[in-house]
């Protein structure tokens, strides 16, 4: 389908009596959030990039410890990325937070630490997609910018019957010019806001609250009983298992080895307890293994339990070992010996912080 073409969906629609309910409705019911205290770009930037891939009630404490450690865009481009990261830390894809302080600092460069009103200039900055820029301008700077997101996908697919697959980038691009046409220039900032609200909290994906929706008159789908069979959206890609061995190697002295993975890729330079695929790897001879490749003499080795962690793409199966060894002096350059009391400095990904748990609780 032609872009154009997106325009026939809303021939005949009342603009304004929609943006009138959906703007009154926002205003009275919308959820007390940090990020929406006031309009600051900076604040709108930091959440809507959280918000990406995790739930609003996951984020709001990360959003409020995140902000109390870096309140500026100043203060994030001067931070040690490993204190970035670490703030990050539970949040997960953290790539997010690398390219978000990438663009801060671009932002420190060019623009006297002032995150720009320009459209232009911000979705040149590391990170800022046409979601996070259209809500940066409407949210912050009250411009008419569309901002689509699943939610707003969602809204409209029923709310107008549109049937193409939201998957798709074109579906994506022909409901940005359908929000192009049909936001509030008054309040663009509410209505985008609106928009994201009703499909948190009244348009849900399953069993939505039509009879509470306060644009029930302006939706096709409810007319037509079919709410529940939209949006139109593809089957992702089944999910990929890897299995890996994980070795919690401690010396007489309490010194645990830990590494930081590499500059790129998944997770990078995040820590994690050495992990190797068990290509070759008899788990019946882990002691000895261990023993070689580490070159170490192991004096217990003890299973922990196994940790599963699910990734968008891919699902990481760990079988943890807590080895005991009396000496642990060699490592490698990006490897440390640090004690249990310092693993907190460190940012783990999630499926390692289980295993510091378990740790702990030995």
């Amino acid at each position: 389908m032609k872009l154009q073409e997106y325009m026939t969906y809303i021939k005949n629609f009342d603009t304004k009596a929609f943006q009138s309910a959906l703007v009154d409705w926002f205003k009275q019911n919308k959820r007390d959030l940090p990020w929406r205290l006031d309009q600051d770009p900076y604040k709108v930037w930091v959440s809507e990039i959280m918000l990406q891939q995790t739930q609003v009630d996951t984020v709001i404490p990360f959003f409020n410890r995140f902000i109390e450690k870096f309140p500026t865009p100043t203060a994030l481009a001067q931070a040690d990325q490993q204190d970035v990261l670490k703030a990050w830390e539970g949040l997960g894809y953290y790539s997010r937070a690398r390219n978000l302080q990438s663009a801060v600092q671009e932002v420190q460069e060019k623009y006297q630490g002032k995150v720009p009103a320009d459209r232009e200039q911000l979705s040149r900055l590391k990170g800022i997609g046409p979601y996070t820029q259209g809500a940066i301008m409407s949210i912050a700077f009250n411009q008419p910018e569309p901002a689509v997101d699943g939610n707003v996908m969602r809204v409209l697919s029923r709310l107008l019957k549109i049937e193409a697959d939201i998957a798709k980038a074109r579906t994506r691009k022909g409901i940005e010019a359908i929000v192009r046409e049909i936001i509030s220039k008054d309040d663009p900032s509410s209505f985008n806001q609106g928009l994201m609200e009703l499909g948190a909290l009244i348009c849900r994906p399953k069993n939505p609250d039509c009879f509470n929706c306060p644009v029930q008159d302006y939706c096709k789908a409810y007319k037509e009983d079919i709410q529940a069979q939209l949006p139109v959206k593809s089957t992702a890609k089944k999910q990929k298992t890897l299995h890996y061995y994980v070795f919690v190697i401690e010396n007489n002295a309490g010194e645990i080895l830990i590494e930081q993975r590499p500059e790129t890729g998944l997770l990078a330079q995040l820590w994690q307890f050495p992990m190797i695929e068990p290509k070759n790897i008899d788990p019946d001879f882990i002691r000895p293994f261990v023993e070689e490749y580490f070159r170490v003499e192991a004096s217990k080795v003890k299973m922990l339990e196994p940790v599963k962690h699910v990734f968008s793409h891919v699902i990481w199966q760990l079988s943890v070992f807590h080895i005991h060894v009396a000496d642990l002096s060699e490592h490698a350059d990006e490897q440390r010996l640090v004690t249990r009391d310092q693993l907190s400095e460190f940012p783990f990904p999630v499926s390692h912080q289980k295993v510091i748990q378990q740790l702990l609780d030995c």
